[in-house]
């Protein structure tokens, strides 16, 4: 039995690139993209002071609420506890957090900056503060606000 092929042109071939076929219609796909190029800038940005965007997060929380205790940061930040142990285990090594007794409950943990952590954290701040400009640069200041509310309802806040 004789087998055709089918000629298709190679996508490749095209200036354009490849054709995005349904993704430019989905949310998720964009969402992505965007968080993909949001984490790259953030990456650049904590160079020389290596931090994450979670471990960024956390240490802001803490910063907020000197003595927030583990189990109520886990929630704040949708971490599970081993998780939230763990993070805090690397920030402690590096100085910047200090496990208290948590007022009240022997048993929990109390969180604050140290003076390293709070230093360290100000400096990330200013760093996070551009980052945020760069990334809404193509964007009016009541269009930043208005994409960060429907992001916020998109997750049901």
């Amino acid at each position: 039995m004789a087998r055709t092929t089918s000629r298709v042109s190679d996508p490749r071939s095209s200036d354009r690139g490849p054709s995005e076929g349904i993704l430019p219609e989905l949310l998720g796909y964009h969402l992505r993209r965007t968080q993909l190029a949001v984490f790259a800038d953030f990456e650049r940005s904590m160079f020389g002071i290596d931090l994450t965007p979670g471990q960024f997060g956390v240490l802001a929380r803490i910063a907020a609420n000197p003595g927030l205790t583990q189990s109520a940061l886990g929630r704040a930040v949708g971490l599970e506890r081993s998780t939230v142990v763990a993070v805090i285990d690397k920030l402690e090594r590096r100085k910047l957090v200090v496990r208290g007794e948590a007022e009240g409950d022997r048993r929990a943990n109390a969180l604050v900056l140290s003076e390293e952590g709070q230093k360290l954290f100000r400096e990330a701040t200013r760093r996070v503060r551009q980052h945020e400009r760069r990334i809404a640069r193509h964007l009016s200041p009541a269009e930043a606000k208005s994409l960060a509310a429907l992001l916020r309802k998109m997750r049901g806040l």
